[in-house]
């Protein structure tokens, strides 16, 4: 254990001292959109995103958050029906006009977990008073605003024939890195075809949990395909049977689903359990909690990206906001959406530039616009809270 990384100040985001305004109306949609094809993973196979957004509007300006929890307990404990309980009962009864968002989340504190509930509050709360200033959210979190990398996952295929498809369509693109679902009997062999058919690129292997320390062997076997990590290949809790096996190998481990907060990464960072980490902002409470893991990870040196959850176009203008942080150094899980969606609820799909890179954009708030009729198209549940 290095006990350096235990006490590490990381510096607060400036939008942490934004105060919270009065809210004339609060909204909960569930949306339920399409993908172009099932997204599978070693967990579940899903054949649509259904999304739980939260669009809150103050003297007429709106602000939208998107909860990252899926309807099903498959990937997190937290469901889109555990976030409305805890939101309603437990978030929003403290929330009050006037008062920081450092003292909202402060007064979150004895609710313990429920990430996903609290950034989406968080969130919403962020791009309503980003765009209340009229400013780009990145400024409001005292970012500056530079091209985002661009990187896909690939769910579980088929076939080894339709994997090595799915990656030369991903390279057309051209994304900058490239991410392979695993599973048990569905990982050495494959990652082997997609190496020897693509020596060069920049790839990862991501296990989604499926794997015990048992399987180091097999684990073991990914070493020679160059990998740029293993993401998450044991349990979705731990953090020291994945420093165990860190000492078996030498590709660098992932820690994605087992990082809830600064502390989670604290003590992954110590016990050298992760060499990269995977921020999932909506899933870690949100965009400042966020910046505080990414700060942390960049006095270590250790590499971060931001992971995706395949979502609206809401939820991946965050992401791509939030990776105007320096410490975002890795191509992240931050994909076009014509990779998923036929048809997306904002008004400026995510596209990649002719070198792989995206633009971040640009208007207030998240800087894309969120268009109602087409959440109402999509909607399957609309409750007011207020």
């Amino acid at each position: 254990m290095n006990p350096h990384y235990l006490h590490c100040p990381v510096p607060v985001s400036p939008a942490a001292q934004a105060r919270v305004p009065a809210l004339d109306r609060i909204d909960l949609i569930t949306v339920r959109i399409p993908y172009l094809r099932p997204f599978s993973t070693s967990v579940h196979t899903w054949a649509a995103k259904e999304a739980l957004l939260l669009r809150l509007e103050s003297n007429g300006v709106v602000g939208w958050g998107e909860c990252v929890a899926d309807p099903d307990p498959f990937y997190a404990s937290e469901t889109t029906q555990t976030v409305r309980h805890i939101f309603k009962d437990f978030l929003l009864p403290l929330l009050t006009p006037g008062q920081t968002l450092a003292e909202l989340l402060a007064s979150w504190s004895p609710v313990r977990g429920h990430g996903m509930a609290k950034a989406m509050l968080e969130n919403a709360l962020l791009d309503l008073i980003a765009r209340q200033q009229g400013v780009p959210l990145h400024q409001l979190l005292g970012l500056s605003p530079r091209p985002i990398q661009s990187g896909v996952a690939l769910g579980i295929q088929p076939s080894i024939e339709a994997l090595l498809e799915a990656v030369s369509d991903a390279l057309r693109r051209p994304y900058h890195r490239v991410k392979l679902k695993i599973m048990q009997g569905k990982d050495v062999e494959w990652v082997a075809a997609v190496r020897a058919a693509y020596p060069d690129i920049s790839l990862m292997a991501d296990a989604n949990g499926d794997y015990g320390l048992e399987h180091a062997p097999i684990l073991r076997q990914l070493d020679a395909f160059n990998l740029t990590m293993i993401e998450q290949p044991l349990s979705y809790s731990d953090i020291v049977q994945h420093a165990a096996l860190q000492q078996q190998l030498r590709t660098p481990l992932c820690l994605d689903e087992s990082i809830h907060d600064l502390d989670d990464a604290r003590s992954a960072l110590a016990l050298d359990a992760a060499r990269i980490i995977n921020i999932k902002q909506g899933r870690v409470g949100g965009m400042i909690e966020s910046l505080r893991i990414a700060a942390l990870c960049e006095q270590a040196g250790v590499g971060v990206w931001s992971g995706g959850m395949d979502e609206t176009g809401i939820g991946r203008a965050f992401n791509i906001q939030l990776q105007a942080a320096t410490g975002f150094t890795l191509a992240g899980d931050t994909a076009e959406t014509a990779s998923y969606f036929k048809e997306d609820i904002v008004d400026q799909p995510v596209v990649l530039a002719d070198d792989g890179y995206i633009a971040m954009p640009m208007g207030p708030g998240i800087g894309v616009n969120v268009l109602e009729e087409r959440v109402t198209r999509y909607t399957l549940n609309r409750e007011r809270i207020r």
